[in-house]
């Protein structure tokens, strides 16, 4: 952004870079890797609560550990995963890690046929690891892209987690009895098998790794970099928007199922819209952003949310999970989407690892944080209070890009102003 203020004509050749078919064959591969991990995460965020449930009874306090303990695994995996990247580059780093997510996905389940629930917590930690990583796929398809694609770089990877919205919860409801007697043992070889099939694919893509110069220029200080008020936005943006959709979509199952006696269906269909609306806006969201600002797409999302808390308070049927869950995706879309597409503007390659890592690091410790809390909320105080926990995150949000924008107002002025 103050780049262009500096050098418009510079901004001006970026504008008129077009992608090359090798950005394009990124996003591709990147896309379908991104769909295949969505569809394991959907499938995850699904069973493994009903499985903590299944395995802990009537004290459902603890229910949410296993998606917990995920969170906390991708929170550990950032900045290992972003600096075994920079060291191997993208592909090598996508490779090893699949491998480890797969390990932990037969761990699960193995942990499931034994009914340990701390077996199946380790090996729901380890798939978390290989989420760090997965998360690096919307990072990595903008590492060689031009300026003017990287935006709609970014949204169609994420796009393609549209897939995960049906195939993620209809995998867990074709598998969850395919082993005997053990609710969902099958659902994660499912899980092994999509993780292990990103590791084959991501083979295809082509980014090129750091040049000695860039691999051995260190960047500036950690610090100087996220305290600008673009990465502080970025950073606020992509964590509450990301905290906040997985409080309240990690404590639906619980509040559809045993609050409210709905049915596993309904409560599936519940889920797989709530993820179409996470993903499905991807495919033009890059352009919103492209067309209207990544700060009026940011603030849109927030709103949207803040509706989806407030149809949430109105009615438990399963019309209103369904509408207050599907707009919680669509604004986490353009939340993090717009915070992701921040984060991109204010680093340079050599910087990209160390600012990635500790961005991520700090999106997955909020959600672990909160996926904790979802649980232990809804068994205190009930699904009420878990919706009314979102809305002090979503006055951050919005407060924290007006600043922003009126930061950047005066910034424009006062270079207009000097002689």
């Amino acid at each position: 952004m103050e780049e262009c203020l500096q050098q418009p004509s510079e901004c001006f050749k970026a504008e008129l870079t077009m992608p090359s078919s090798r950005d394009k064959r990124n996003v591709l591969v990147l896309a379908i890797c991104q769909g295949l991990f969505n569809s394991g995460r959907g499938l995850t965020f699904l069973a493994a609560t009903l499985t903590g449930a299944n395995m802990l009874g009537d004290d459902l306090r603890f229910a949410t550990v296993p998606i917990t303990m995920m969170l906390v695994g991708t929170a550990a995996g950032t900045i290992p995963s972003a600096h075994l990247m920079r060291w191997l580059g993208r592909k090598a780093g996508f490779i090893i890690t699949s491998l480890i997510g797969t390990v932990g996905a037969i761990l699960s389940m193995y942990a499931l046929l034994e009914n340990s629930f701390i077996g199946f917590n380790f090996g729901i930690f380890l798939f978390g690891l290989y989420g760090a990583a997965a998360q690096q796929y919307r990072f990595a398809v903008a590492d060689a892209a031009p300026d003017n694609f990287k935006a709609k770089a970014i949204s169609l990877v994420l796009a393609a987690g549209v897939l995960g919205a049906f195939i993620g919860p209809e995998t867990v409801e074709l598998t969850k009895d395919v082993l005997g007697s053990t609710e969902f043992a099958g659902t994660f070889v499912a899980l092994a098998l999509f993780t292990l099939a990103t590791g084959v694919i991501v083979i295809g893509i082509d980014i090129p790794r750091l040049t000695r110069e860039e691999y051995t220029d260190k960047g500036r200080p950690l610090g100087e970099i996220l305290l600008q008020p673009v990465a502080i936005v970025a950073v606020i943006s992509a964590t509450l928007g990301y905290v906040i959709m997985n409080l309240l979509m990690t404590a639906t199952p619980l509040a559809m199922l045993v609050g409210e006696g709905h049915v596993f269906n309904d409560t599936k269909f519940v889920i797989e819209w709530h993820a179409v609306g996470m993903f499905a806006p991807g495919f033009f969201t890059g352009s919103l952003i492209n067309r209207f600002s990544v700060l009026n797409v940011i603030i849109v999302g927030a709103i949207l949310q803040a509706a989806s808390v407030a149809i949430a308070l109105i009615g438990s049927s399963v019309p209103h999970f369904w509408v207050s869950l599907f707009l919680l995706g669509i604004g986490w879309n353009f939340v993090f989407t717009g915070g992701t597409k921040l984060l991109t503007e204010v680093h340079s390659p050599s910087e990209r690892a160390k600012v990635q890592g500790i961005n991520d690091f700090i999106v997955f410790t909020g959600m672990a944080i909160a996926s904790l809390c979802a649980g232990t909320v809804y068994h205190f105080l009930g699904w009420q209070w878990v919706n009314f926990a979102a809305l002090p995150m979503i006055v951050i949000i919005l407060i924290a890009v007006m600043w922003l924008k009126i930061s950047q107002r005066q910034l424009i002025t006062d270079r207009q102003l000097e002689p």
